[in-house]
């Protein structure tokens, strides 16, 4: 069954420089007669326009699905007691200093990593290319009839030399992505792998009897221990926003957002319960200062940020 033909979508440049007008715009710090800039910016083409337009749905959709909660959860913020929070700071202690010890035990080793918030682009041996995300690590091992790499933690971008002699394999997890000669993006999370592919397409597939499934641009899938998702539409380029310095969610739970934070601050990020972690998040934020999000996240969804030396709970 053919899929479905996606909507047009603004142009990537303009998209990055619309997004940049409403970090500064909300920033609390821009001078009133920039607001004015902004319109006569967006009014420069129907581009412009589409692209400001864009921006503006992503970020004023931030915490929606949250809204009728927040007073809720505001009037309940006063009985949160001292002992409820340093229990939960307690575990989150635990959690910090297991965090660095004993990483993937029997597992191969790493031939390239990233540190927290930091990213590196690797040229392999084949001129195929590889951006890591931050606290990322990559195995490589080439051989004359294959190229394969297990993506051990976190997330990376491959462009893939076509090589119709050497299938490109990128094992993460419990399954693996097949390619010849395209681009795309392998996220490991907490819950599970996601696929996205920018270019081309590629075959996704995880251990056991399920048979593989075909990706193809501006589609993503999931796959879990056991588990493979069906291929859907999504827009690439705001899914692999991280390599501009960018992170674009689109109702994306608030343990995905967090779990993507992680990576680029030293500050450990504990969500209270499952309840809060199932809230939706939409909006844009800039990575150069992470823990800002949680600023945003604070008011704008009804949840509370207890900030600790070392630790932030999310409330």
């Amino acid at each position: 069954m053919p899929r479905s033909p996606r909507p047009e979508l603004a142009d990537i440049a303009l998209s990055d420089e619309a997004i940049e007008w409403m970090v500064r715009l909300h920033s609390g710090r821009s001078p009133p007669e920039e607001r004015g800039a902004f319109t006569r910016w967006r009014a420069q083409s129907a581009a412009h326009e589409a692209a400001a337009a864009e921006a503006e749905a992503l970020w004023h959709g931030l915490g929606s699905a949250g809204a009728g909660l927040r007073a809720e959860r505001r009037a309940s913020r006063a009985r949160i007691t001292r002992r409820a929070v340093l229990g939960t700071g307690a575990l989150a202690a635990l959690g910090l200093a297991g965090a660095g010890t004993g990483l993937w035990p029997g597992g191969p080793r790493a031939d390239h990593a990233t540190s927290v918030n930091e990213t590196r682009e690797i040229t392999l041996a084949d001129g195929s290319r590889v951006l890591l995300n931050a606290s990322s690590s990559l195995a490589v091992d080439f051989s004359p009839a294959t190229r394969r790499l297990t993506l051990i933690a976190g997330q990376a971008l491959f462009t893939v030399t076509p090589d119709a002699t050497r299938p490109f394999i990128v094992g993460a997890a419990d399954g693996w992505t097949r390619a010849v000669g395209t681009q795309f993006d392998v996220d490991i999370r907490r819950e599970a792998t996601v696929v996205t592919v920018l270019e081309g397409q590629v075959s996704v597939g995880v251990q056991g009897p399920l048979p593989a499934v075909t990706l193809l641009a501006n589609e993503t899938v999931r796959y879990g221990a056991g588990t493979l998702g069906r291929p859907t539409a999504i827009d690439a380029a705001h899914a692999t926003s991280w390599r501009r310095g960018k992170l674009i969610f689109d109702r994306r739970p608030l343990a995905d957002v967090v779990g993507e934070l992680q990576r680029h601050t030293r500050t450990r990020l504990v969500i209270a319960s499952g309840s809060v972690g199932a809230l939706e998040v939409t909006g844009v934020f800039d990575l150069n200062d992470p823990l800002s999000v949680l600023d945003t996240i604070e008011q704008t969804l009804p949840v509370r940020v207890v900030r600790l030396p070392f630790v932030s709970l999310i409330l």
